[in-house]
């Protein structure tokens, strides 16, 4: 049960990660600010903050100062993953979408479909590799919800 609370937990950090890097990239995208590529970096970065802080603090339990080395640069090699593969699936769309004259709003849905896609393969493996790995090592997840966030 205690696992179970835990994948709810990740499921919800993810959300409110994605929901975070969506509406920025949605942003971008839509008003042409930046390219689809460089409109997804600067979403995944926002969206990385909070998905770190949430996932290390509430999914985890750890509390205390973060280890750079142990665990703020493993998590940032782990978003660069999701980032690379998520840029590549953004950039192609963006490309396909310009070619095919696609309408604003549907050029971006398409790219942030792209985004989704490219970060669904990393989530799995990111949860067994932040769990074994990262945040996981010595510690149980928090039992009182969101009290351990703070």
């Amino acid at each position: 049960m205690k696992r179970l609370a835990q994948l709810v937990r990740y499921a919800a950090v993810s959300g409110v990660a994605t929901l975070t890097s969506l509406t920025l990239l949605g942003v971008l995208v839509a008003t042409r600010t930046l390219s689809p590529g460089w409109a997804n970096l600067v979403a995944t970065a926002v969206g990385t903050v909070p998905s770190f802080e949430l996932n290390r603090r509430w999914v985890w339990g750890r509390s205390g100062q973060p280890a750079f080395a142990t665990e703020v640069l493993p998590f940032l090699v782990l978003s660069g993953a999701g980032l690379g593969l998520s840029t590549v699936t953004v950039v192609l769309t963006g490309h396909w979408a310009s070619a095919a004259a696609l309408a604003p709003a549907t050029r971006t849905l398409a790219v942030q479909a792209a985004n989704l896609c490219g970060f669904g393969f990393v989530w799995v493996a990111q949860f067994f590799i932040l769990d074994r790995l990262l945040f996981g090592r010595g510690t149980t997840a928090p039992q009182d919800g969101l009290a351990r966030a703070t």
